[in-house]
């Protein structure tokens, strides 16, 4: 039965096996963003351009098969693809800890695992943010969300730290092994999950090519969608230039050990939790669309800090930059994931939310492109501050953007 059966989130196992099985999946990819960078530092010895490379894979799915992706999900029911997408990631990232234990790991190796790992995730966020609106009913959907987001960020917490002790005590491999373990707890849980999505009205096929035509579309000629989509690209490049290097600043740079790497980045998700927390009660007395941009702007001021940062005390520059943007980002992704749930027709969010991601998470590729190359050339620290100051100039740009200028999101689109 979904939760709007039920009469409440908390009260509805099937949410509470949703929530569980992403917090876990959550929990060990935290781990693994940790872990994988380590593995290639540390047991490697890949170059900063290779760690950025490596980030980039990850992401460069979302390119290549990113607008097919999302109308292919709009055809399909939505939990089965995602049992398939945390299947295969399963066994994928497993064979990472079975190559090191038999002395045949390679850097190639890490390349493939990041790519077809990122593969799976692009069918699997689609489907996933397409699947909650079935799950919830509308009123709920900023409620769920702020569950949803804050212990995926309570995991992220632990996972940076955990990645660190199983470096220190068992080698980097380790957490990547952790990864793969929690991806197979996600399938039971998400095989658990009684709740079946309603069949949808028989009709016509049309074309991929059409399908996927609409969806670009409507995102192009609705000014908020249209906004969003070119902020977040920008937004991440910076972003993702920032963090695809700061293993390399906090463990080369600043002679950090892979412990104190693990509870630095813990201490830095901390601020995902408060983010969650606060967004729903910051656009209650503000508004939803101010409260996206403060807390957006909120983050890229304070990121300013990072590159600040040196031994010793002097790390708490990048602990207090961290925080901040942690608690900005995830804030400013629970009002922004709820608007578009609450506002993209059903039969559309799948082909919608990949237009809007090829762009915004296709642009995670180049950032780590961007800042493991910048990082060889120009130095990691004065990466770490372009970044920054990219950051900043998206946010000031959004000021002159129909959502700088409105104090609510639209509820329905006009």
């Amino acid at each position: 039965m979904s939760v709007r059966e039920r009469g409440g989130l908390l009260r509805s196992r099937d949410f509470r096996l949703l929530w569980t099985g992403e917090t876990t999946s959550v929990l060990g990819s935290s781990i693994a963003v940790v872990a994988l960078p380590l593995v290639a530092v540390v047991t490697l010895q890949a170059s900063t351009f290779a760690v950025g490379l490596l980030t980039a894979a990850a992401w460069l799915p979302w390119l290549l098969i990113g607008l097919p992706a999302g109308a292919w999900v709009d055809r399909w029911p939505k939990r089965p693809v995602m049992l398939a997408c945390n299947t295969f990631s399963m066994l994928v990232f497993l064979s990472v800890p079975v190559a090191a234990w038999s002395g045949l790991l390679t850097m190639t190796q890490l390349l493939v695992v990041a790519l077809a790992g990122g593969t799976a995730k692009v069918f699997f966020n689609v489907a996933y943010r397409a699947y909650l609106p079935s799950l919830v009913d509308k009123e709920q959907l900023q409620e769920a969300n702020e569950k949803l987001q804050g212990s995926e960020s309570a995991a992220q917490i632990g996972g940076p730290g955990l990645a660190g002790l199983l470096a220190q005590g068992f080698g980097a491999v380790t957490g990547v092994l952790a990864d793969a373990v929690s991806f197979g707890i996600s399938v039971l849980c998400l095989r658990s999950i009684r709740y079946r999505e309603p069949a949808r009205p028989a009709k016509a096929r049309s074309r991929l090519r059409d399908e996927i035509r609409d969806g670009l579309t409507f995102v192009v000629h609705d000014r908020y969608l249209r906004v969003f989509a070119v902020f977040g690209a920008v937004s991440n490049v910076a972003l993702m230039g920032y963090q695809s290097i700061e293993v390399v600043f906090l463990a080369r740079d600043l002679g950090v050990g892979p412990g104190a790497v693990g509870l630095v980045l813990a201490l830095v998700g901390a601020g995902g939790v408060f983010g969650a927390a606060l967004s729903g009660k910051l656009a209650a007395r503000i508004g939803t669309a101010r409260a996206f941009v403060l807390c957006e702007g909120f983050g890229a001021l304070m990121m300013l800090l990072g590159p600040l940062a040196n031994g010793g005390w002097g790390l708490a520059y990048f602990v207090v930059a961290g925080f901040a943007l942690s608690a900005g980002v995830v804030g400013s992704n629970v009002l922004n994931a709820t608007f578009k749930q609450r506002y993209v027709p059903a039969a559309m969010f799948g082909r919608v939310t990949a237009s809007m991601s090829v762009l915004s998470f296709g642009a995670i590729a180049l950032g780590g492109l961007l800042g493991g190359l910048l990082g060889e050339l120009a130095g990691v620290r004065q990466t770490l501050g372009l970044m920054a100051g990219l950051e900043v100039v998206a946010v000031f740009a959004l000021l002159f953007t129909p959502i700088g200028r409105c104090r609510d999101f639209p509820a329905d689109r006009v």
